[in-house]
């Protein structure tokens, strides 16, 4: 992993408020380079310099055997969730419709410096967005 993807996703991750999430596509698609996987890796192996517990699944789940942390910083910072936090077996999530982070402009503004300055170190896509192959002799032949 490129050094200089690592700190655009933990610059972006520092951004997010208290309360508030993005899950590990969000971030890809802020910094148009990578995907959920990618970020996934990044929060894996440098995560935990960063609040680490606001970067979640698509569909709200925390990181993957971290939910009971990730749990104590949701209720600290009064993230909403959905479904049983208590029992013997638990079943909640993010509430994605009301934590997710949506950016104002000035928020924005930062990101585009981020992705601004990974997209000058790094250079254009290897593989654009829409882009399609050509087949090698043709679709009939």
């Amino acid at each position: 992993m490129r050094a200089e993807y690592v700190e655009a996703v933990l610059d972006v991750v520092e951004l997010i408020p208290a309360g508030h999430v993005l899950s590990y596509g969000d971030i890809a698609a802020l910094l148009e380079r990578g995907g959920p996987r990618q970020v996934g890796a990044v929060m894996s192996a440098h995560g935990s310099a960063v609040p680490w517990w606001r970067v979640v699944r698509a569909a709200g789940q925390p990181p993957l055997c971290h939910e009971a942390t990730a749990l104590v910083h949701y209720r600290e910072e009064s993230t909403r969730l959905h479904g049983e936090t208590r029992g013997q077996h638990p079943s909640w999530r993010v509430d994605m419709a009301a934590a997710r982070w949506n950016p104002g402009n000035d928020d924005l503004d930062r990101i585009d410096a981020v992705a601004a300055r990974l997209h000058a170190a790094e250079g254009p896509p290897s593989d654009p967005a829409g882009a399609m192959s050509e087949p090698r002799d043709g679709l009939g032949a």
